[in-house]
């Protein structure tokens, strides 16, 4: 509750920021126009907006899914299978490497101009970070409890589905947060790329004729579809730690 808080006030402070700027700059509206006539866009044109939006809203959600999935399956992977290991790791080099705007063209080629080739993009993205932070939790079990599984004769599958993946859970939540705060940078890049729907699309087709009023009320938009869905996966993924911990303590 209290984040939320802070997050709306440093959102009023910004506003009112930018408009003592416009106001003392005297900066041409087609440069950089006041939040108040940013504010009259975004409601006047609200149901396009809205529409755009949740186009990128989907493909977020869709890669946001996916690359948790395939984040969570090499992490395991890279932790249990040692051999496939060293065949995994420079995939992982190689996806985080590669310029985003290198890969948006050849994936747009590949997949068409429709909602895959962004849903790959966002995937692409989110991906290095929920591998490396799930890793990095499974690799850091503490070796009291690797001890404990060897007294107890703890088949390695029991060990773990009990005790590695509980522990590595924290470190798992941080790069969830880290992916959901940057999945849509992969959608916003492959609507710029090649797309006829978004966000993206919408401010880039603004910028074309210098409506750059609706440019930004589509920024604005991004901008708070994207703090709210970090608060939201921030909060779910605390509720749900927080729960862990105390279904820990009281077996």
């Amino acid at each position: 509750m209290m984040s939320s808080v802070r997050v709306v006030i440093v959102l009023f402070g910004l506003l009112i920021l930018w408009h003592f700027i416009v106001k003392m700059t005297s900066v041409p509206p087609y440069i950089l126009p006041g939040p108040l006539v940013v504010v009259e866009t975004l409601w006047n044109r609200l149901p396009t907006l809205l529409h755009h939006a949740s186009y990128t809203l989907t493909e977020i959600l869709f890669g946001f899914t996916i690359g948790t999935a395939l984040g969570c399956a090499s992490a395991l992977t890279l932790a249990t299978a040692k051999p496939l290991r060293v065949w995994l790791t420079p995939v992982l080099v190689i996806t985080q490497s590669l310029p985003v705007f290198a890969l948006a063209p050849i994936l747009v080629l590949w997949l068409g101009y429709g909602m895959p080739s962004k849903v790959a993009m966002t995937v692409l993205i989110i991906y290095f970070p929920i591998t490396a932070a799930f890793y990095d939790g499974l690799r850091r079990t503490p070796k009291d409890w690797q001890a404990l599984a060897k007294v107890m004769n703890a088949s390695p599958l029991a060990f773990l589905i009990h005790v590695r993946i509980p522990l590595a859970l924290p470190s798992l939540a941080s790069g969830l947060r880290v992916a959901i705060a940057t999945a849509p940078i992969g959608a916003i890049v492959g609507e710029w790329v090649g797309s006829s729907q978004g966000l993206g699309y919408l401010m880039l087709h603004a910028n074309g004729r210098m409506q750059i009023d609706l440019m930004f009320a589509a920024l604005c938009l991004l901008a708070l579809m994207a703090v709210t869905l970090y608060l939201t996966t921030d909060h779910l993924l605390n509720r749900l730690l927080k729960r862990m911990s105390l279904d820990d303590h009281k077996t």
